[in-house]
């Protein structure tokens, strides 16, 4: 099963695949890969079928109860594995511009960040455990992650299902897939490329001594 055929993965995980797939996205940070709103839509869009593969309320149901577990996962790894999480290889690979979009976005919207960063691809990842890392208010994080959770799901998934019907989107949804994949795509490949350059200037940079023996 490959999540980024959204159609075949709908078709062969279903609805059980689908909660999973968003848990992972949200509660573990290896999820910031996942293309959390295409999925959402595609999913909207197949609920309106004459032959679902779930049903509408199956959708606006659990897929924000797994949105929403996702993000207590988090939150518990921020906050009770905080420092082996910081330096771990995901957080490495994902790179330092990210995490410091998103520590501005706590700064400057603070417990609202964890509603508005649920429409951002890789930062809803990394919020809860960022929140958890810097100790934010358990209640407070849990009523917005609640909040930003129905709004995300629910708000995606009704958006396919009403919008579906339209041929222009129904007949180009591969569009659709491409440009929420290069979202997560650019970002990380700018980040990937940034380092080598950053490690070809260190590495052709004379050391101190060498420099200082000449």
């Amino acid at each position: 099963m490959n999540p980024f055929d959204v159609t075949g993965f709908l078709g062969s995980a279903g609805l059980i695949g689908l909660v999973l797939l968003i848990f992972i996205e949200t509660g573990l940070l290896v999820g910031f890969v996942f293309p959390g709103d295409s999925i959402l839509f595609t999913a909207g869009i197949f609920a309106a079928q004459p032959q679902p593969f779930a049903h509408l309320w199956q959708l606006l149901l659990f897929l924000p109860i797994a949105a929403i577990l996702g993000d207590q996962c988090g939150y518990a790894l921020g906050r009770y594995a905080g420092p082996k999480v910081m330096r771990g290889r995901v957080m490495r690979f994902i790179g330092q511009d990210p995490v410091d979009k998103t520590y501005a976005f706590f700064d400057r919207y603070g417990p609202f960040t964890v509603l508005f960063a649920r429409f951002i691809g890789i930062v809803r990842t990394l919020v809860p455990v960022l929140a958890g890392f810097s100790k934010m208010d358990h209640r407070r994080f849990t009523l917005f992650s609640v909040l930003g959770s129905i709004l995300w799901c629910d708000g995606i998934v009704l958006l396919g299902y009403f919008l579906g019907g339209i041929p222009l989107l129904r007949d180009h949804l591969e569009v659709l897939f491409i440009g929420s994949a290069l979202t997560i795509i650019i970002p990380i490949a700018v980040t990937v490329i940034t380092r080598r350059r950053a490690r070809k200037r260190e590495s052709a940079e004379p050391a101190p001594q060498e420099t200082a023996a000449r």
